[in-house]
C-alpha cells in the first residue's frame, strides 16, 4: 500500500512566489506536495513569531537567521535557496534615466519627483545607499514606499512615482514600466533568500528533502533563472 501524501505547507515573502508557485506544481519528489503562501516579508514575519504552524519558511537570509535565534524555525536547517537583484524601472512612456554609473543614478533621483521603494530589505537596503551617498534628506520627502505585498511596478504603471527600485523578480511581467536593469557597479543590491523547516513541523525529514529540491535541483535553478533569480 502507498504512503499518504505528506502535504507540506509554507510562507514565503512576495519577492520568491513565482518561482515557488511554479516548482510547488511541479515538485518531483515522491510523496510530497508543496504549498507556499507569499505575503510582505513584515507579515510573514509577524506571523511566525505570532507561532502560527508553517512547515517550511523562505525569507531574506537575515530574517531567517532572526527567526532561528528565536526559535521559530529549527536553527539547522537553514538553506541558500536563491540571490535577487535590485533593479529600477520608470514608467514606458517617459525619458530614460542614465543610471549606467553610480553618479549618473545619485543625479537621476536628485532630478525625480518621487521615488518608489519596497518595503522589503532591498528597500532598506536602497535607504542605506541615500545616506552613504548623502541624498536622505534631499529626497526624504519625496520616498513613497509600497505597501507590503504591493510591487514598486504598480506604483510606477499608475503614476504615483517615477523611479522606482525593487528585486527583479518582483518588476518582471508588470506592464506599463520599462526595467532598465540592475544597478551599476559599486552599488549593487543582491538579497540572499534562504529556507527553513518551522519549528512546529511534524514532517522534518519531508521538509528537508522540499527544501534540496528548492536549492539545487536543475529544475529550481531553470525557474529561478527565468524569474530573475539565480
Amino acid at each position: 500500500m502507498n504512503s499518504p501524501l505528506i502535504h507540506l505547507r509554507g510562507i514565503s515573502s512576495m519577492a520568491t512566489r513565482h518561482v515557488l508557485s511554479e516548482l510547488s506544481q511541479t515538485c518531483p519528489v515522491a510523496g510530497i506536495s508543496l504549498q507556499f503562501e507569499s505575503v510582505g516579508g513584515v507579515d510573514a514575519t509577524r506571523r511566525l513569531a505570532a507561532g502560527e504552524p508553517f512547515d517550511l519558511v523562505v525569507l531574506d537570509a537575515n530574517a531567517l537567521a532572526a527567526l532561528a535565534q528565536s526559535g521559530h524555525v529549527l536553527p539547522g536547517s537553514l538553506m541558500e535557496l536563491a540571490a535577487s537583484a535590485t533593479a529600477v524601472a520608470v514608467r514606458c512612456d517617459v525619458a530614460v534615466p542614465d543610471i549606467s554609473t553610480p553618479k549618473a543614478l545619485r543625479a537621476a533621483l536628485l532630478a525625480a519627483e518621487k521615488i518608489g521603494y519596497s518595503s522589503g530589505p532591498s528597500g532598506t537596503a536602497l535607504m542605506a545607499l541615500f545616506e552613504r551617498w548623502s541624498i536622505a534628506d534631499d529626497v526624504a520627502d519625496r520616498l513613497v514606499k509600497a505597501p507590503a505585498g504591493v510591487p514598486v511596478g504598480k506604483l510606477l504603471a499608475e503614476g504615483s512615482v517615477n523611479i522606482g527600485f525593487q528585486q527583479l523578480s518582483e518588476l518582471l511581467g508588470i506592464e506599463g514600466i520599462a526595467i532598465l536593469g540592475a544597478m551599476p557597479a559599486g552599488c549593487e543590491i543582491v538579497t540572499t533568500f534562504s529556507g527553513a523547516v518551522g519549528s512546529s513541523c511534524q514532517h522534518v525529514e519531508a521538509a528537508h528533502k522540499a527544501l534540496d529540491f528548492l536549492a539545487s535541483s536543475f529544475e529550481a535553478q531553470t525557474v529561478k533563472r527565468r524569474h530573475g533569480m539565480a
